[in-house]
């Protein structure tokens, strides 16, 4: 009787186990919730310096380029001061930045696609032709070598895309500033040592937001299986109202 009995606890303290075992549910998106929420706050625009103006989307209402959604789109921080303003600009430390676009067109339609680079008097310092990729998608145009941007100056860019072979329209386009910027000694040693996520975060903390984007666009597209990337990504880029392009493909390589 008193094995009977034994027998009977150990098997009902073993199917308790079992039970608490199957009724702990597996975390789930536990790495996700776990992942820090990235967002940037660009720091506002000097006072003493003209707005910016700028175009954040190319819009299908110009030209006769065809209504596409996500439209031709500058991944650069922007602000809609009035219905009818908006400033779009971002800083740089680099001498030679690379820019991203998310370009809905590719290839097989021939659409003629332009970049240009003003200086601070409007004057044209680069103008170059981009082959459209083979695809859709987010695209890097770096301003080349034998280029350099000055730092504490303004530079307005433009990328247009022709719709219209007999030019009886206008281009659609985006349009910003960018200006280049130094960081103070302590941040520039910190960015000798750090990893490329520790860049990325310095990056973000002191606003300048066309390396964060450079360096976290590079991880995504060398780690595109890493969840914590992938969603840093995508905060980024909602954090800055372009949430309909951060599931857009990286694309490659330069156009």
């Amino acid at each position: 009787m008193k094995i009977l009995l034994s027998l009977a606890i150990g098997y009902t303290s073993f199917l308790v186990g079992q039970t608490l075992v199957m009724a702990t549910p597996a975390p789930v998106n536990s790495t996700i919730n776990q992942i820090k929420k990235v967002s940037f706050n660009p720091p506002p625009a000097p006072a003493s310096e003209p707005p910016p103006g700028g175009r954040v989307r190319g819009g299908a209402k110009r030209g006769l380029c065809p209504s596409v959604q996500p439209q031709l789109t500058a991944l650069v921080p922007y602000t809609e001061d009035t219905p009818t303003v908006t400033n779009v600009w971002g800083l740089t430390t680099e001498a030679h930045p690379t820019l991203m676009f998310y370009m809905p067109y590719a290839h097989n339609v021939a659409y003629p696609t332009e970049f240009v680079l003003q200086d601070q008097e409007s004057n044209s310092i680069y103008q170059t032709a981009i082959a459209l990729p083979a695809k859709p998608g987010i695209i890097r145009i770096s301003v080349p070598q034998n280029i350099t941007l000055a730092v504490n100056k303004r530079y307005r860019w433009f990328l247009t895309v022709d719709c219209d072979p007999q030019k009886d329209s206008p281009p659609t386009y985006v349009e910003g500033v960018i200006k280049r910027v130094t960081l103070n000694k302590k941040v520039t040693e910190k960015l000798k040592t750090a990893t490329p996520l520790q860049r990325f975060d310095i990056y973000l903390q002191n606003g300048i937001w066309h390396e964060a984007l450079k360096t976290l666009s590079q991880l995504h597209q060398e780690n595109p299986k890493d969840q914590e990337i992938k969603v840093q990504w995508q905060n980024l880029l909602t954090s800055i109202r372009l949430e309909d392009v951060a599931s857009q493909p990286l694309l490659p390589s330069e156009p």
